[in-house]
Order: structure tokens, then sequence, then C-alpha cells
């Protein structure tokens, strides 16, 4: 229950919030749901006067719309009838539907017509519900959209219920629609040439009005397992927490057959009890959250949040997007030293925890689900807000190495996205992805090492760069697995360590010195792999073996190069001079001979880039 006493506390935290309306990139719109109320895709918008008079309507782009609802219009499914109090389905709305050739009866446009007069005669009727009111009651919704030309009509009058192709060109309803046209959805708004009125579905007096009206009919006061408070309860719970086409359940009790208590309870109640208030409360901010900052992959939803503070430093991102710190700068030395980088780190975790001093927990949950109608909570932890920066900045302190980014370089943490895609390809399902990710946050959020399985297929996967189609691709899985090595072995930074005598890392100096010989002889224009690239998934198991027919296949371009291969033909004897002889022989490599590798490589092309600068200066 503690997740939803945070989530609870959090809409309480963001009072003002409520209904308000926000944008995001994609143009997508979200807010904070009021109690009581749900998001329904609408496809037509039926305009009325104040005096309850048709005026005209329009189909919609399957518009998100928040509509009030009920316990029992909330969790409706089948046949079962349970009216939204105000927008709904043209069989329910429409008092002529069965006029016209609809199927469902007269039933659900009774239920909803009684329904809303109940709240339209109410003290805490708004005047639009009444004016939305006036109209429904006269009963002529279908022929009013059949004159607008919203909806098609065949033989005897009659709706066409779905649309064949053998009657020509697709209507707009039915491009719309989905499903057959009863299941077309009706929003109403009020308007008037004398004055502006709000929209219905945006307006927070709209939202009050049913809130009132809908609380005094909320009995059955109990014990909220949440708060602690004798509450009215309640024992349906929303769905679409996800998106709006979300039937998944958080909290649900409906099966009565035997296997949801499993013998434990006689009731749903006395598994778990919890208000209504707080129910709506808790999901509603849950909704919000996600829509506002969640990451979603494959519907498995990652969250990280504060109740009081509306940015939380992201653990699954990398440390240029997570800190905004990390792109390489001209004391690159000392970053590589890690003293310079370890400064902007604590600095930047510093000043979160100023931002977060306000708020003394983070929460980070995942969910997803594995049926259409249950969704699961994998993964919850809630851990004080310094204590959750302290880890941030174990992560992004360990785990750390020089990654190229958009033509430039950043020095820190990668993101568990990126870390997946280097185990296991650009092309994996994202079923695997997200599995990989949520495994990863313990390792960040309590600092578990990370599965060798992880650091295994990565580092594979760096020692066989033939095998990466995509330009760039290969450089990316490298630098992870700098890291994620760096991250369990520790000890080795980016910077060129001449000390270092370790027989993987000298190994790894000797492949880099060998592919940036034959790359120099290369003409400019060609672009294949060169031979050090070629044999490194054979190199890293058999060195001693391999490296013999690296350097035989170097001296055609040792030749090509002459002198100019003289600075690189004396570093291969200087590096191969270090490696003990009871060393050089075909025991598979370690990891750190991709350090190895990785720094060489930097170091020389650095080298190359500086003497270009100086060139270019003195000319």
């Amino acid at each position: 229950m503690s997740y939803l006493l945070q989530l609870y506390e959090t809409y309480q935290a963001n009072l003002d919030q409520v209904g308000k309306f926000f944008k995001k990139n994609n143009d997508q719109t979200y807010t904070l749901l009021p109690i009581s109320h749900t998001t329904q895709t609408a496809h037509i918008e039926v305009l009325v006067s104040e005096v309850g008079d048709f005026l005209t309507a329009k189909i919609l782009g399957k518009d998100v719309t928040v509509i009030p609802c009920t316990e029992d219009s909330a969790s409706r499914s089948g046949s079962k009838i349970a009216p939204y109090p105000l927008h709904d389905k043209l069989s329910y709305v429409a008092g002529d539907f069965t006029h016209f050739g609809g199927s469902k009866g007269e039933k659900p446009f009774a239920h909803y017509l009684e329904q809303l007069k109940q709240w339209a005669t109410s003290i805490h009727a708004d005047e639009k519900v009444k004016s939305i009111y006036q109209y429904v009651r006269k009963r002529t919704l279908i022929a009013d959209l059949i004159k607008e030309d919203i909806l098609p009509v065949g033989e005897n009058n009659k709706l066409i219920e779905k649309w064949d192709k053998t009657r020509g060109d697709k209507p707009q309803i039915f491009q719309t629609i989905t499903e057959s046209i009863d299941g077309a959805f009706i929003r109403f708004r009020v308007y008037s040439s004398l004055k502006k009125i709000p929209k219905v579905w945006e307006d927070q007096k709209m939202y009050t009005s049913f809130i009132r009206f809908y609380h005094k009919q909320l009995h059955g006061d109990d014990y909220c397992y949440v708060t602690g408070k004798i509450r009215a309860s309640t024992y349906r719970h929303a769905n679409k927490i996800r998106h709006a086409g979300d039937k998944a359940k958080l909290i649900s009790s409906n099966d009565n057959s035997g296997f949801t208590f499993r013998g434990r309870f006689n009731t749903a109640d006395q598994a778990a009890n919890i208000s209504y208030d707080v129910s709506q409360k808790a999901h509603n901010a849950l909704k919000w959250l996600i829509q506002k900052q969640a990451k979603i992959i494959d519907n498995r939803v990652f969250l990280v949040w504060g109740n009081h503070v509306e940015s939380v430093p992201d653990p699954m991102a990398d440390t240029l997007s997570a800190l905004n710190i990390g792109f390489e700068t001209e004391l690159k030395k000392q970053t590589y030293t890690y003293e310079h980088y370890a400064k902007q780190v604590a600095n930047a975790i510093d000043g979160r925890k100023s931002d977060l001093s306000a708020d003394p927990n983070v929460n980070i949950i995942v969910l997803d689900s594995a049926t259409s109608g249950r969704l699961a909570v994998l993964y919850y932890r809630q851990l004080q807000s310094d204590d959750y920066l302290d880890q941030l900045k174990s992560w992004h302190t360990t785990c750390v190495w020089l990654h190229p980014f958009q033509g430039r370089y950043f020095f820190g943490a990668p993101s568990t996205q990126n870390i997946a895609l280097a185990a296991y390809g650009s092309q994996v399902n994202e079923k695997v992805i997200k599995g990989l990710m949520e495994r990863l946050l313990p390792c960040i959020i309590d600092g578990r090492a990370i599965p060798n399985d992880i650091i295994r297929n990565v580092f594979h996967r760096a020692s066989n760069p033939v095998a990466f189609k995509e330009e760039g691709e290969w450089e990316k899985t490298l630098s992870v697995a700098c890291a994620l090595i760096h991250k369990q072995q520790g000890g080795v930074g980016v910077e060129l360590d001449l000390t270092n005598e370790d027989r993987s890392y000298l190994f790894g100096r000797l492949l880099a010195v060998a592919d940036v010989l034959e790359r120099r002889a290369m003409d400019k224009m060609e672009k294949r792999a060169t031979n050090a690239i070629r044999y490194m998934n054979a190199f890293h198991r058999h060195p001693e073996r391999t490296w013999g027919m690296i350097q035989a296949a170097l001296q055609p371009y040792q030749v090509r190069l002459g002198a100019g291969a003289t600075d690189l033909n004396k570093l291969i004897d200087q590096i191969g001079a270090k490696i003990k002889v009871e060393d050089f022989n075909n025991k598979p490599l370690s990891g750190k001979y991709l350090h190895g590798l990785y720094s060489q490589r930097y170091e020389l092309y650095q080298k190359k880039e500086s003497k270009k600068e100086i060139s270019n200066h003195e000319s």
C-alpha cells in the first residue's frame, strides 16, 4: 500500500494542477484528472445552445476527452448497462437510436437519461448540464446527425452499422471509428453567440459540479488501508492507467469463482479495503505522472517521481541527460583521471539535493501487464532523496567511459537502454530491452553488481565488430562494454595507462596500434574493416596465434607507409616487449583488452588531430 499512499500524497501536493492541460513534445495533451473523472476517445462533437437546441456537429480526430464517470461506468464491460453521466456512446445518448435501427434497445438511453436528470435537477447542477439535458431529452440526436451528414443511412432510412467496401468510398465517420456505428462516442459542448462558454470537458466548474453531486451518493464507510481513516470505500478501481485504451487494473476483485482469494478471505474488502477518494486520487496521480514523465517500452512503465518536486534525475538516463554534464572539455587529462569529472558529478548531485530538499522521498516504480486486464507492480522502491542521489553519484562515477554522441564525446555512464542495445543489438525485440532495463534498476538504486550475463553479452558483441552493419554502432557498443567492465573490475581509466602491464590490457593496445597503422595506409575513401578489426573476435580468444596472423598481414601496409610507419612500429615493439614471455600465449583475454584497445586508439587519434591543429596554425 505504500506506493498508493505516495501517489495519494502526490495528488494532494499538486491540487493546483488538477484540470490544467499541458502538451507534450508529440502534441499529446495530458492533465491531472479530477476525481470522479476519466478519459475517453471522442469521435463526434455535438454543439447545443443554452436553451437545449441543436446547432451543429463535427467529426473529431479521436480526441481524448475528460469525462465524468461513476464507479459502475468506469468499470463497465460487455453487456452491462452503466452509462457515463454526460458524454457517452450513441447507444446511450441517442433517444432515437432504436428508431433508426439501433440494436441495443431502449434501456441504455433510459438509464442514461435518468442519471443525467438527477444531476441536472440537483442543487449542484451547472447551467451547461441543464442545457445538455434539455437537448438530450428531445430524442433527436440521430436525426440531427443524419441531417449534418455525420451518420450515413441505408435502406428504409436505417443507420449503416458497418461499412462494406462494395458501397464505395468510406464516409469520414467510418475512417474514425474501428467498430460498428453504435460505438461512436459523443461529447457535448454548449455554445452561445453572446458570451464565451468554456468547453465542457475543460471547465473547472463542471468538474466541481459533478464531484459534489456524485459524492452525495457514495455510501459504505469503512477503514481505508492506505490512510487509516474511515471513509466511503470502493471495490471498483480505475483502469486506463497507461493510456486511454488501457483496460488493465492495478487492483481488481471481479473474479468470484474462487481463484482471486484462494480461500484466504470471504470477501474482497478483507484482502484490501481502499476508500473511494484515495483510490481516485492515487490512480489519477499515477496516470498524470506516466503521461508527463514516464519511460514506456513495450507497455512496460518505468517511472521515477517525488511527491512535491516536479523534476527528479532519471536513474536510467546517461550522465549527459540525467545530470547535464560530461561533454569532453579542454581539461580532458584531468577528466580521464576522474578528478575533474568526479567534481562535476558531486556539484551536480549537490545541486539536486538542494532542489529536492522540500521532498524527503523519491519513488521508483515499474509496471507491466501479463494479460489485458491485470497490471502488476514489478519493482517499487521508496528512498530518502539523499540516499537516492548518493546511489546515482556512485553509479555515475563508477560505470563510466568516453562515449560517442552526435559527432562529439561525453564522459559518464551510459543509459540503461543503450546498455540493452549494446547487449542484444538494435534489432532486438522490445520485450528483451525492457526486461534488461528492469534488471539493471537494482544495480543503480541498490548498488548491486551488474549481472554477468549482461556484461558477457556486451563483451562478446564488442569483440565482433564485423557483425555491425550501421556506422558508429560498434563504437557505441565498445564504449558501453568498457564502462561495464570498468564498473565490474575498476582500476582502469580512459586515459592511456603506460604503466599498466596487465596482459589483456597490453594485447588490446597491440590490436589498437595495428588497426591505426593499417587505417593510415588505406585510401581515405576506403571504408572496409582493417585486419585487426576483422580478426578481433578470434584475437580475444586466441591472442598469440591471431596476433601472428595480424602482424603478418601488416607488412604490406608498413612497406606502403615507409618512414610514416616508424612511430607505430616502435610502439608495437615497446608494447610487445612489456608482455612477459609466459603471458604470450593463447589464454583468452579478459575485458581489460577492450580498455587497452579503446584508450590506445583514442590516444593515437588525438595525437593525429593535435598535429593537424598545429600544422593549420603554423600555416
